[in-house]
Protein backbone atom coordinates (compact mmCIF):
# COMPACT_ATOMS: atom_id res chain seq x y z
CA UNK A 1 0.00 0.00 0.00
CA UNK A 2 1.44 3.35 -1.05
CA UNK A 3 2.14 5.84 1.67
CA UNK A 4 -0.15 8.85 1.69
CA UNK A 5 1.52 12.11 0.80
CA UNK A 6 0.46 15.07 2.89
CA UNK A 7 1.10 18.79 2.77
CA UNK A 8 0.61 21.66 5.18
CA UNK A 9 -1.04 24.81 3.77
CA UNK A 10 -1.82 28.18 5.36
CA UNK A 11 -5.54 28.94 5.12
CA UNK A 12 -4.88 32.70 4.91
CA UNK A 13 -2.23 33.05 2.22
CA UNK A 14 -2.01 29.56 0.69
CA UNK A 15 1.69 29.05 1.47
CA UNK A 16 2.82 25.43 1.70
CA UNK A 17 5.19 23.93 4.29
CA UNK A 18 6.82 20.50 4.66
CA UNK A 19 5.62 20.14 8.27
CA UNK A 20 3.20 21.78 10.68
CA UNK A 21 4.22 24.93 12.53
CA UNK A 22 2.39 27.40 14.69
CA UNK A 23 3.03 30.55 12.67
CA UNK A 24 3.00 31.05 8.92
CA UNK A 25 6.30 32.61 7.92
CA UNK A 26 4.73 34.23 4.83
CA UNK A 27 1.76 36.15 6.28
CA UNK A 28 2.78 35.94 9.98
CA UNK A 29 -0.63 34.52 10.98
CA UNK A 30 -0.91 32.06 13.87
CA UNK A 31 -2.68 28.68 13.89
CA UNK A 32 -3.70 28.87 10.22
CA UNK A 33 -1.66 25.93 8.89
CA UNK A 34 -3.67 22.76 8.27
CA UNK A 35 -2.77 19.33 6.90
CA UNK A 36 -4.39 17.85 3.80
CA UNK A 37 -3.78 14.81 1.65
CA UNK A 38 -2.16 15.31 -1.75
CA UNK A 39 -3.67 13.00 -4.34
CA UNK A 40 -1.49 11.37 -7.00
CA UNK A 41 -1.33 13.13 -10.35
CA UNK A 42 -3.83 11.89 -12.94
CA UNK A 43 -3.49 12.73 -16.58
CA UNK A 44 -7.21 12.43 -17.38
CA UNK A 45 -8.73 13.72 -14.17
CA UNK A 46 -9.24 17.35 -15.12
CA UNK A 47 -7.91 17.55 -18.63
CA UNK A 48 -5.35 19.95 -19.89
CA UNK A 49 -4.70 22.97 -17.67
CA UNK A 50 -3.88 25.18 -20.64
CA UNK A 51 -6.19 28.01 -21.53
CA UNK A 52 -6.76 29.19 -17.99
CA UNK A 53 -7.48 32.76 -19.08
CA UNK A 54 -9.98 31.71 -21.73
CA UNK A 55 -7.78 31.07 -24.77
CA UNK A 56 -7.10 27.51 -25.85
CA UNK A 57 -4.14 28.22 -28.17
CA UNK A 58 -0.92 29.89 -27.19
CA UNK A 59 0.73 32.36 -29.52
CA UNK A 60 2.96 35.40 -29.21
CA UNK A 61 1.47 38.76 -30.27
CA UNK A 62 2.74 42.31 -30.48
CA UNK A 63 1.06 44.59 -27.95
CA UNK A 64 -0.40 47.00 -30.50
CA UNK A 65 -1.90 44.13 -32.52
CA UNK A 66 -4.12 42.94 -29.67
CA UNK A 67 -7.83 43.60 -30.08
CA UNK A 68 -8.89 46.17 -27.48
CA UNK A 69 -12.61 46.30 -28.20
CA UNK A 70 -14.83 47.05 -25.22
CA UNK A 71 -16.05 44.05 -23.29
CA UNK A 72 -19.79 43.49 -23.93
CA UNK A 73 -21.37 44.05 -20.55
CA UNK A 74 -25.01 43.40 -19.74
CA UNK A 75 -27.11 44.71 -16.87
CA UNK A 76 -28.00 42.64 -13.83
CA UNK A 77 -31.36 44.31 -13.20
CA UNK A 78 -29.96 46.19 -10.15
CA UNK A 79 -28.29 49.53 -10.83
CA UNK A 80 -26.49 49.37 -7.49
CA UNK A 81 -25.03 45.96 -8.33
CA UNK A 82 -24.00 47.18 -11.78
CA UNK A 83 -22.27 50.15 -10.15
CA UNK A 84 -20.21 47.87 -7.89
CA UNK A 85 -19.34 45.62 -10.86
CA UNK A 86 -18.07 48.61 -12.83
CA UNK A 87 -21.00 49.08 -15.21
CA UNK A 88 -22.50 45.60 -15.58
CA UNK A 89 -21.68 41.92 -15.82
CA UNK A 90 -18.83 40.88 -18.12
CA UNK A 91 -19.24 37.52 -19.94
CA UNK A 92 -16.56 35.06 -18.89
CA UNK A 93 -15.90 36.76 -15.56
CA UNK A 94 -15.77 34.99 -12.20
CA UNK A 95 -17.38 37.05 -9.44
CA UNK A 96 -16.99 36.12 -5.79
CA UNK A 97 -19.62 37.45 -3.37
CA UNK A 98 -19.23 36.91 0.36
CA UNK A 99 -21.07 37.91 3.47
CA UNK A 100 -22.13 36.81 6.92
CA UNK A 101 -25.01 34.32 7.34
CA UNK A 102 -28.35 36.02 6.80
CA UNK A 103 -26.90 38.98 4.91
CA UNK A 104 -28.93 38.11 1.79
CA UNK A 105 -26.38 36.70 -0.67
CA UNK A 106 -28.62 33.89 -1.92
CA UNK A 107 -31.67 36.15 -2.00
CA UNK A 108 -29.92 38.80 -4.07
CA UNK A 109 -28.52 36.28 -6.57
CA UNK A 110 -31.85 34.47 -6.87
CA UNK A 111 -33.55 37.76 -7.77
CA UNK A 112 -30.82 38.54 -10.31
CA UNK A 113 -31.00 35.08 -11.89
CA UNK A 114 -34.80 35.03 -12.15
CA UNK A 115 -34.69 38.37 -13.99
CA UNK A 116 -31.80 37.30 -16.22
CA UNK A 117 -33.54 34.03 -17.13
CA UNK A 118 -36.26 35.97 -18.95
CA UNK A 119 -33.86 37.00 -21.72
CA UNK A 120 -30.82 34.74 -21.20
CA UNK A 121 -29.98 31.15 -20.45
CA UNK A 122 -29.37 31.03 -16.68
CA UNK A 123 -28.37 28.16 -14.38
CA UNK A 124 -28.52 28.28 -10.57
CA UNK A 125 -26.45 25.59 -8.82
CA UNK A 126 -27.26 25.07 -5.16
CA UNK A 127 -25.13 22.87 -2.96
CA UNK A 128 -26.38 23.92 0.48
CA UNK A 129 -30.13 24.17 0.01
CA UNK A 130 -32.52 21.75 -1.63
CA UNK A 131 -34.38 22.67 -4.81
CA UNK A 132 -37.62 22.82 -2.81
CA UNK A 133 -36.17 25.42 -0.45
CA UNK A 134 -35.04 27.64 -3.31
CA UNK A 135 -38.41 27.27 -5.05
CA UNK A 136 -40.27 28.22 -1.86
CA UNK A 137 -38.14 31.37 -1.53
CA UNK A 138 -38.81 32.33 -5.15
CA UNK A 139 -42.57 31.96 -4.67
CA UNK A 140 -42.50 33.92 -1.41
CA UNK A 141 -40.68 36.78 -3.15
CA UNK A 142 -43.01 36.66 -6.15
CA UNK A 143 -40.20 36.10 -8.67
CA UNK A 144 -40.70 34.81 -12.22
CA UNK A 145 -39.75 31.15 -11.93
CA UNK A 146 -40.70 29.68 -15.32
CA UNK A 147 -37.34 30.20 -17.06
CA UNK A 148 -34.55 29.68 -14.50
CA UNK A 149 -32.77 26.31 -14.65
CA UNK A 150 -31.91 24.75 -11.28
CA UNK A 151 -29.36 22.12 -10.28
CA UNK A 152 -28.60 20.58 -6.87
CA UNK A 153 -25.05 19.23 -7.09
CA UNK A 154 -21.68 19.60 -5.35
CA UNK A 155 -19.35 17.76 -7.75
CA UNK A 156 -17.56 20.37 -9.83
CA UNK A 157 -16.81 18.08 -12.81
CA UNK A 158 -20.44 16.98 -13.04
CA UNK A 159 -21.67 20.58 -12.79
CA UNK A 160 -19.45 21.65 -15.68
CA UNK A 161 -20.49 18.64 -17.80
CA UNK A 162 -24.17 19.45 -17.32
CA UNK A 163 -23.51 23.14 -17.98
CA UNK A 164 -21.88 22.25 -21.32
CA UNK A 165 -25.14 20.59 -22.39
CA UNK A 166 -27.36 23.46 -21.21
CA UNK A 167 -24.96 26.20 -22.40
CA UNK A 168 -25.94 28.91 -19.88
CA UNK A 169 -24.82 32.51 -20.29
CA UNK A 170 -24.81 33.15 -16.56
CA UNK A 171 -24.34 30.78 -13.62
CA UNK A 172 -24.45 30.87 -9.81
CA UNK A 173 -22.46 28.51 -7.58
CA UNK A 174 -23.87 28.50 -4.03
CA UNK A 175 -21.48 27.99 -2.35
CA UNK A 176 -17.80 27.26 -3.04
CA UNK A 177 -17.31 25.80 0.47
CA UNK A 178 -19.48 22.74 -0.31
CA UNK A 179 -18.05 22.04 -3.77
CA UNK A 180 -15.49 19.31 -4.33
CA UNK A 181 -13.22 17.96 -7.06
CA UNK A 182 -13.05 14.18 -7.39
CA UNK A 183 -9.29 13.75 -7.50
CA UNK A 184 -8.70 15.78 -4.31
CA UNK A 185 -9.05 13.48 -1.31
CA UNK A 186 -9.70 16.07 1.41
CA UNK A 187 -13.17 17.02 2.63
CA UNK A 188 -15.26 19.79 1.02
CA UNK A 189 -14.46 23.17 2.56
CA UNK A 190 -10.80 22.38 3.12
CA UNK A 191 -8.04 24.53 1.70
CA UNK A 192 -7.23 22.18 -1.16
CA UNK A 193 -10.87 21.61 -2.17
CA UNK A 194 -11.74 25.31 -2.17
CA UNK A 195 -8.61 26.15 -4.15
CA UNK A 196 -9.06 23.42 -6.78
CA UNK A 197 -12.82 23.94 -7.11
CA UNK A 198 -12.44 27.70 -7.59
CA UNK A 199 -9.66 27.24 -10.16
CA UNK A 200 -11.70 24.65 -12.08
CA UNK A 201 -14.85 26.81 -12.15
CA UNK A 202 -12.93 29.97 -13.08
CA UNK A 203 -11.19 28.21 -15.96
CA UNK A 204 -14.51 26.80 -17.16
CA UNK A 205 -16.19 30.22 -17.06
CA UNK A 206 -13.43 31.91 -19.05
CA UNK A 207 -13.13 29.21 -21.69
CA UNK A 208 -16.88 29.15 -22.39
CA UNK A 209 -17.58 32.88 -21.79
CA UNK A 210 -20.01 32.26 -18.94
CA UNK A 211 -20.57 34.95 -16.32
CA UNK A 212 -20.28 33.08 -13.03
CA UNK A 213 -21.23 34.22 -9.52
CA UNK A 214 -19.55 32.24 -6.73
CA UNK A 215 -20.87 32.53 -3.18
CA UNK A 216 -18.27 32.36 -0.41
CA UNK A 217 -18.58 32.11 3.36
CA UNK A 218 -16.82 34.40 5.83
CA UNK A 219 -14.86 33.69 8.98
CA UNK A 220 -15.72 35.02 12.44
CA UNK A 221 -13.63 38.15 11.84
CA UNK A 222 -15.54 38.98 8.64
CA UNK A 223 -12.97 37.96 6.02
CA UNK A 224 -13.60 35.44 3.25
CA UNK A 225 -13.05 31.86 4.35
CA UNK A 226 -10.54 29.75 2.46
CA UNK A 227 -7.07 30.36 1.01
CA UNK A 228 -6.06 33.72 -0.40
CA UNK A 229 -5.62 32.14 -3.82
CA UNK A 230 -9.41 32.03 -3.95
CA UNK A 231 -9.48 35.83 -4.16
CA UNK A 232 -6.49 35.94 -6.50
CA UNK A 233 -7.92 33.72 -9.23
CA UNK A 234 -11.33 35.39 -9.54
CA UNK A 235 -11.99 38.68 -11.37
CA UNK A 236 -14.18 40.49 -8.87
CA UNK A 237 -14.57 40.15 -5.10
CA UNK A 238 -17.52 41.70 -3.27
CA UNK A 239 -18.75 41.67 0.32
CA UNK A 240 -22.41 42.03 1.30
CA UNK A 241 -22.36 43.63 4.74
CA UNK A 242 -25.09 44.31 7.26
CA UNK A 243 -26.67 42.86 10.37
CA UNK A 244 -29.21 40.08 9.85
CA UNK A 245 -31.82 42.08 11.81
CA UNK A 246 -31.02 45.40 10.11
CA UNK A 247 -32.94 47.08 7.31
CA UNK A 248 -30.06 47.95 5.01
CA UNK A 249 -27.25 46.06 3.30
CA UNK A 250 -24.11 47.49 1.72
CA UNK A 251 -22.31 45.77 -1.14
CA UNK A 252 -18.66 46.75 -1.37
CA UNK A 253 -16.11 45.80 -4.02
CA UNK A 254 -12.62 44.86 -2.82
CA UNK A 255 -11.23 43.71 -6.17
CA UNK A 256 -12.44 44.35 -9.70
CA UNK A 257 -10.49 43.74 -12.88
CA UNK A 258 -13.20 45.45 -14.95
CA UNK A 259 -13.91 48.55 -12.87
CA UNK A 260 -13.06 50.69 -9.87
CA UNK A 261 -12.57 49.15 -6.45
CA UNK A 262 -14.19 50.32 -3.21
CA UNK A 263 -17.49 51.02 -4.96
CA UNK A 264 -20.47 50.88 -2.63
CA UNK A 265 -23.99 49.70 -3.42
CA UNK A 266 -26.82 50.17 -0.93
CA UNK A 267 -29.80 47.83 -0.66
CA UNK A 268 -32.81 47.56 1.60
CA UNK A 269 -34.11 44.25 2.96
CA UNK A 270 -37.89 43.93 2.69
CA UNK A 271 -40.49 41.16 2.85
CA UNK A 272 -40.37 40.97 -0.95
CA UNK A 273 -36.60 40.54 -1.09
CA UNK A 274 -33.77 42.99 -1.60
CA UNK A 275 -34.55 46.41 -3.06
CA UNK A 276 -31.90 48.83 -4.26
CA UNK A 277 -31.59 52.29 -2.75
CA UNK A 278 -31.03 54.96 -5.37
CA UNK A 279 -30.30 57.82 -2.95
CA UNK A 280 -28.24 56.45 -0.02
CA UNK A 281 -27.76 59.90 1.55
CA UNK A 282 -31.50 60.21 2.15
CA UNK A 283 -31.76 57.01 4.21
CA UNK A 284 -28.64 57.70 6.25
CA UNK A 285 -29.91 61.18 7.14
CA UNK A 286 -33.20 60.16 8.77
CA UNK A 287 -32.49 62.38 11.77
CA UNK A 288 -34.67 63.36 14.71
CA UNK A 289 -36.41 66.73 14.68
CA UNK A 290 -34.67 67.80 17.90
CA UNK A 291 -30.94 68.04 17.37
CA UNK A 292 -28.99 66.39 20.18
CA UNK A 293 -25.41 67.15 21.25
CA UNK A 294 -22.74 64.96 19.70
CA UNK A 295 -24.37 64.57 16.29
CA UNK A 296 -23.03 65.96 13.01
CA UNK A 297 -23.27 65.10 9.31
CA UNK A 298 -20.18 64.37 7.22
CA UNK A 299 -19.62 63.63 3.53
CA UNK A 300 -17.72 60.45 2.69
CA UNK A 301 -16.57 59.40 -0.76
CA UNK A 302 -17.39 55.84 -1.78
CA UNK A 303 -16.12 54.76 -5.18
CA UNK A 304 -17.42 57.38 -7.60
CA UNK A 305 -20.03 59.21 -5.55
CA UNK A 306 -20.39 61.19 -2.30
CA UNK A 307 -22.64 59.92 0.50
CA UNK A 308 -23.90 61.93 3.46
CA UNK A 309 -23.87 60.03 6.75
CA UNK A 310 -24.45 61.04 10.35
CA UNK A 311 -21.80 60.44 12.99
CA UNK A 312 -22.66 60.40 16.68
CA UNK A 313 -20.38 60.70 19.69
CA UNK A 314 -21.16 60.28 23.38
CA UNK A 315 -18.62 61.61 25.88
CA UNK A 316 -19.37 60.87 29.54
CA UNK A 317 -17.45 60.78 32.82
CA UNK A 318 -15.82 57.42 33.47
CA UNK A 319 -15.37 55.91 36.95
CA UNK A 320 -12.77 53.50 35.54
CA UNK A 321 -9.02 53.97 35.69
CA UNK A 322 -8.87 53.23 31.94
CA UNK A 323 -11.79 54.97 30.23
CA UNK A 324 -13.47 53.06 27.41
CA UNK A 325 -13.01 53.92 23.75
CA UNK A 326 -15.68 52.22 21.64
CA UNK A 327 -16.21 52.77 17.92
CA UNK A 328 -18.83 51.34 15.56
CA UNK A 329 -18.14 51.94 11.88
CA UNK A 330 -14.78 53.65 12.46
CA UNK A 331 -11.26 52.52 13.29
CA UNK A 332 -10.60 52.53 17.01
CA UNK A 333 -6.91 53.39 16.65
CA UNK A 334 -7.91 56.48 14.67
CA UNK A 335 -10.07 57.61 17.57
CA UNK A 336 -7.20 57.29 20.04
CA UNK A 337 -4.94 59.33 17.77
CA UNK A 338 -7.52 62.10 17.34
CA UNK A 339 -8.06 62.32 21.11
CA UNK A 340 -4.33 62.92 21.52
CA UNK A 341 -4.37 65.60 18.80
CA UNK A 342 -7.33 67.32 20.44
CA UNK A 343 -5.56 67.34 23.81
CA UNK A 344 -2.27 68.64 22.42
CA UNK A 345 -3.50 71.20 19.88
CA UNK A 346 -7.07 71.93 21.02
CA UNK A 347 -6.45 72.07 24.77
CA UNK A 348 -9.40 69.72 25.36
CA UNK A 349 -8.66 66.85 27.74
CA UNK A 350 -10.81 63.70 27.87
CA UNK A 351 -8.55 61.40 29.86
CA UNK A 352 -11.30 60.79 32.43
CA UNK A 353 -14.12 60.42 29.89
CA UNK A 354 -15.65 57.41 28.20
CA UNK A 355 -15.95 58.00 24.44
CA UNK A 356 -18.47 56.11 22.31
CA UNK A 357 -18.64 56.75 18.55
CA UNK A 358 -21.19 55.41 16.08
CA UNK A 359 -21.79 55.87 12.34
CA UNK A 360 -25.56 55.80 11.81
CA UNK A 361 -26.95 53.24 9.37
CA UNK A 362 -24.29 50.58 9.74
CA UNK A 363 -21.88 52.22 7.27
CA UNK A 364 -18.17 51.48 7.72
CA UNK A 365 -16.02 54.56 7.14
CA UNK A 366 -12.37 53.99 6.28
CA UNK A 367 -11.28 57.32 4.77
CA UNK A 368 -9.60 60.10 6.71
CA UNK A 369 -12.15 62.73 5.63
CA UNK A 370 -14.17 61.77 8.72
CA UNK A 371 -11.47 63.04 11.13
CA UNK A 372 -12.73 66.60 11.49
CA UNK A 373 -16.38 65.51 11.78
CA UNK A 374 -15.44 63.07 14.55
CA UNK A 375 -13.62 65.75 16.52
CA UNK A 376 -16.52 68.17 16.12
CA UNK A 377 -19.01 65.54 17.32
CA UNK A 378 -16.90 64.74 20.40
CA UNK A 379 -16.53 68.44 21.27
CA UNK A 380 -20.30 68.88 20.93
CA UNK A 381 -21.02 66.00 23.29
CA UNK A 382 -18.28 67.02 25.75
CA UNK A 383 -19.64 70.57 25.99
CA UNK A 384 -23.27 69.33 25.86
CA UNK A 385 -23.98 71.82 23.09
CA UNK A 386 -25.97 70.81 20.02
CA UNK A 387 -24.69 71.70 16.57
CA UNK A 388 -26.83 73.34 13.87
CA UNK A 389 -28.87 70.90 11.79
CA UNK A 390 -27.74 72.53 8.55
CA UNK A 391 -24.00 72.08 9.27
CA UNK A 392 -21.78 69.77 7.21
CA UNK A 393 -18.20 68.89 8.17
CA UNK A 394 -15.35 66.99 6.51
CA UNK A 395 -11.56 67.11 6.49
CA UNK A 396 -8.44 65.19 7.50
CA UNK A 397 -6.65 66.08 10.75
CA UNK A 398 -2.88 65.73 10.96
CA UNK A 399 -0.77 64.99 14.02
CA UNK A 400 0.40 68.60 14.12
CA UNK A 401 -3.19 69.83 14.37
CA UNK A 402 -3.39 70.95 10.74
CA UNK A 403 -6.53 70.40 8.65
CA UNK A 404 -5.57 68.70 5.41
CA UNK A 405 -7.65 68.69 2.20
CA UNK A 406 -9.47 65.61 0.94
CA UNK A 407 -10.19 64.48 -2.64
CA UNK A 408 -13.34 65.57 -4.51
CA UNK A 409 -14.09 68.51 -2.23
CA UNK A 410 -16.34 70.35 -4.70
CA UNK A 411 -18.46 67.24 -5.35
CA UNK A 412 -18.92 66.75 -1.62
CA UNK A 413 -20.14 70.32 -1.20
CA UNK A 414 -22.51 69.96 -4.16
CA UNK A 415 -24.04 66.87 -2.57
CA UNK A 416 -24.52 68.77 0.70
CA UNK A 417 -26.32 71.63 -1.09
CA UNK A 418 -28.70 69.15 -2.75
CA UNK A 419 -29.85 67.98 0.69
CA UNK A 420 -30.42 71.46 2.09
CA UNK A 421 -27.26 72.10 4.11
CA UNK A 422 -26.37 75.77 4.44
CA UNK A 423 -23.10 75.78 6.40
CA UNK A 424 -19.90 73.81 5.95
CA UNK A 425 -16.63 73.56 7.87
CA UNK A 426 -14.03 72.29 5.41
CA UNK A 427 -10.26 72.47 4.82
CA UNK A 428 -9.18 75.73 3.26
CA UNK A 429 -7.80 73.94 0.20
CA UNK A 430 -11.25 72.43 -0.44
CA UNK A 431 -13.06 75.77 -0.25
CA UNK A 432 -14.69 76.66 -3.61
CA UNK A 433 -13.15 79.46 -5.63
CA UNK A 434 -16.60 80.81 -6.49
CA UNK A 435 -19.33 81.21 -3.82
CA UNK A 436 -22.02 78.53 -3.80
CA UNK A 437 -25.58 79.83 -3.62
CA UNK A 438 -27.18 78.97 -0.31
CA UNK A 439 -24.02 77.57 1.29
CA UNK A 440 -21.74 79.40 3.73
CA UNK A 441 -18.31 77.77 3.65
CA UNK A 442 -16.00 78.19 6.66
CA UNK A 443 -12.44 77.30 5.58
CA UNK A 444 -10.04 76.19 8.30
CA UNK A 445 -6.36 75.32 8.34
CA UNK A 446 -5.81 74.40 12.00
CA UNK A 447 -7.78 72.59 14.66
CA UNK A 448 -7.99 75.74 16.76
CA UNK A 449 -9.79 77.53 13.90
CA UNK A 450 -12.34 74.73 13.65
CA UNK A 451 -13.04 74.94 17.39
CA UNK A 452 -13.48 78.72 17.12
CA UNK A 453 -16.00 78.21 14.32
CA UNK A 454 -18.15 76.17 16.70
CA UNK A 455 -18.41 78.98 19.23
Amino acid sequence: MAKRKTAFVCSDCGAEFPRWQGQCTECKAWNTIAEFVVSPAKSTARGNLAGYAGQTTSQVQVLNEINVEDLPRFGSGFKELDRVLGGGIVPGSAILIGGSPGAGKSTLLLQVMCQQAISKSALYVTGEESLQQVAMRAKRLGLPDDKLMMLAETNVELICDLALKQKPQIMVIDSIQVMHVSDVQSAPGSVSQVRESAAYLTRFAKQHHIAMFIVGHVTKDGSLAGPKVLEHCIDCSMMLEGESDGRFRTLRSHKNRFGAVNELGVFGMTEKGIKEVGNPSAIFLSRNENQAPGSVVMVIWEGTRPILVEIQALVDYSPLNNPRRVTVGLEQNRLAMLLAVMHRHGNVQMNDQDVFVNVVGGVKVAETAADLALLVAMISSFRNRALPRDLIVFGEVGLAGEIRPVPNGSERLSEAVKHGFKRAIVPKANAPKQPINGLKVIPVTKLSEALEALE
